[in-house]
């Protein structure tokens, strides 16, 4: 069970991790990973990919599903989850004020999910 586990983390930190590359690659600004308080953790967050996208603070949920598909991609953000993150990006810009004025973006990246791009961006994937 232990090994099952630590696969599991491994797996989601190398998503991350190619989640992380694949942003930069793309522009983005990462500003803070794996940021945690009390009511959850939000993956990466990063400011947005052209200068004129610079105003938007990117929070980013990362899901490596090897195994997965679009549905249980849809599953694992369930509301409930959303609810999480959306209240642990409120933290996050209570404790750093210099995002204040900013506007907020919630995406998702899904990553090695079979029959999609290895590493599919879906941009304001919600909202709260």
């Amino acid at each position: 069970m232990a090994e099952n586990k630590l696969s599991t983390r491994q797996t989601g930190l190398s998503g991350e991790n190619k989640a992380a590359l694949f942003l930069e690659n793309s522009g983005y600004v990462i500003v803070a990973r794996n940021f945690r308080v009390r009511t959850g953790e939000i993956d990466i967050i990063a400011l947005g990919k052209t200068k004129r996208e610079r105003d938007t603070i990117v929070f980013v949920e990362v899901k490596s599903l090897p195994h997965g598909s679009l549905e249980l991609l849809e599953h694992e953000l369930n509301s409930i989850k959303q609810q999480k993150i959306i209240k642990t990006a409120k933290c996050y810009l209570q404790k750093y004020r210099q995002y204040s004025d900013c506007y907020i973006r919630f995406d998702v990246l899904a990553i090695d999910v079979p029959g999609l791009e290895s590493v599919h961006h879906i941009v304001n994937a919600f909202s709260e």
